[in-house]
């Protein structure tokens, strides 16, 4: 997988922070190296000065005339010329140049990877935002689907148990019904059965009575 470039303007300002400093070191560092080798500025030297007063010291006229020569060779082998300072002159400019130079394509550099990062991180950001909302619309799809089932089915359930409850309703008037019937029945079943009853128990009375008034009328004759 690509590594990722996220634009960042304080990760920005610390990689420009970098560059300049490695600039100024390298700037910095050619500076001490061409400083080095030569002093900026220019020094008179009087030799007969230098004689006089070394001959008043106590040397020698030769000996002091030496010492200034050599003097002389010392200054002119170490001190910087006007030609010296003017090279070093443009050699700082050149190296400066040079530094603007890099410093500027280390900026555009950074510059085109940043930009380059963000378009990266965009277009897989878009792709990662299209591909969440068609599998949001997916889930969505799926749910109402589901949603439209479950009502169905429940529709479905409801009209069963109402024709249940229907069916119940008809078969308990049925039965009520039978069983009013029934016991119409058995209450005329019983009537008939009382009313039987009160006839035989009317003959058993009746006959009871004669039987008595037969006794009755024995029981004179016999008196």
């Amino acid at each position: 997988m690509a590594a990722r470039v996220v634009d960042c303007p304080f990760a920005r300002r610390q990689a420009q922070s970098a560059v300049r400093r490695r600039g100024a070191r390298m700037l910095a560092a050619r500076r001490r190296a061409s400083y080095d080798s030569v002093m900026i500025g220019a020094i008179t030297f009087d030799t007969h000065r230098f004689v006089k007063r070394l001959t008043d010291c106590g040397f020698t006229e030769q000996q002091a005339e030496t010492l200034a020569d050599e003097h002389v060779t010392l200054l002119n082998t170490n001190l910087a010329t006007k030609a010296d300072i003017e090279a070093l002159r443009q050699e700082t400019k050149a190296g400066m140049d040079a530094l603007r130079q890099e410093t500027n394509a280390g900026m555009d550099a950074l510059r085109q990877e940043t930009n380059a990062g963000m378009d990266a991180l965009r277009q897989e950001t878009n792709a990662s935002m299209d591909a969440l909302r068609q599998e949001t619309k997916a889930d969505i799809a799926r749910v109402e689907a589901g949603m439209d089932a479950l009502r169905q089915e429940t529709r479905a359930g409801i009209a069963r148990v109402e024709a249940g409850m229907d069916a119940l309703r008809q078969e308990t008037r049925a039965g009520i019904e039978a069983l009013r019937l029934e016991t119409k029945a058995d209450i005329a079943k019983v009537e008939a059965r009382i009313e039987a009853s009160k006839s035989e128990l009317l003959k058993w009375m009746i006959g009871l009575l004669i039987g008595q008034g037969g006794v009755i009328v024995i029981l004179v004759k016999l008196l």
